[in-house]
């Protein structure tokens, strides 16, 4: 099983590294609407739908990408593009997702809702995916390569220096009824990683947030209690439908939203304080 997974870990950073730094923009587009494609068929699974349900499911939402390009090309850097589109768009994404994670998801998980197997959980679905698609591709396009890399960084740096302060120290549970391996020690140590990280690369940061240092801290809080909450929400909705794992279709890592719970979450905060700091959005 090791083996595996290492394995998989492997192909799965070699195929994403490939893809982000060799492929043109409309090539890193295209792989990461099959991302969230393969994310639409695996939320329809946490609904309990059918299989055919699930496939159509990923594929309307491959088509509402596609529809999205092709009605805002310019906010992708295509045709005739427009820098600052990509602000005009992503706001409308990025504030309700926003707004999603940091109040209607801890009601939730603290209600113990069910995901609605209705059109109300194939919009959530939405809701969770799509921003989350936008951020890859805009993250990219107005950050480049490796500003991506270094903001995902954060988020792998907050999961590995939680597990490893939990292993370690932790005795308090987080949340036993969701996910029983998760301490509040864990999330310390994996919120004084992210800070740690995230003032050691502040020269590389826009003005406005390497030259505000109390700005910065609470950002970077913020960052690492939105990215557990994403962790744990579809832990829940894993539980709640009766799923060790999202799909089978990483062996050894589970599904794709297994590997992207965290960014489902955190991308769309960064993308709204990354967009709106560029574009000077928020003087």
């Amino acid at each position: 099983m090791l083996k595996t997974r290492i394995l998989t870990a492997f192909v799965l950073l070699f195929v994403f590294f490939f893809a982000l730094f060799y492929f043109p923009p409309i090539g890193w587009l295209v792989f990461a609407t099959f991302v969230a494609a393969f994310a639409g068929w695996e939320w329809g699974a946490l609904m309990a739908l059918g299989m055919t349900s699930r496939v159509v499911f990923g594929i309307v939402t491959a088509c509402i990408c596609a529809v999205i390009v092709a009605l805002f090309p310019g906010a992708f850097g295509l045709a005739n593009a427009v820098p600052e589109a990509a602000w005009h768009l992503g706001r409308w994404f990025y504030f309700p997702a926003t707004v999603f994670w940091l109040l209607i998801v801890p009601i939730w998980m603290k209600s113990h809702w069910s995901l609605p197997k209705s059109v109300v959980g194939l919009f959530i679905g939405l809701v969770v995916i799509l921003p989350t698609w936008l951020a890859l591709v805009q993250l990219k396009q107005t950050g480049g390569e490796v500003a991506l890399v270094l903001i995902l960084s954060a988020v792998w740096i907050a999961d590995i220096a939680a597990y490893a302060f939990g292993r370690t120290l932790g005795k308090h549970k987080l949340a036993p009824g969701i996910s029983p391996g998760k301490t509040w020690e864990g999330a310390i140590g994996g919120g004084l990683a992210v800070i740690a990280y995230g003032f050691t690369l502040s020269p590389k940061l826009p003005s406005v947030l390497a030259e505000n240092g109390v700005l910065l801290f609470s950002l970077l809080l913020l960052f690492t209690v939105i990215s557990i909450v994403g962790d744990l929400f579809e832990s829940l909705l894993k539980r709640q439908a009766g799923l060790k794992d999202s799909s089978s279709i990483l062996p050894g890592h589970g599904g794709v939203l297994d590997r992207i719970d965290s960014l489902t979450s955190t991308l769309p905060l960064v993308a709204l304080v990354w967009l709106g700091t560029v574009y000077n959005a928020w003087l």
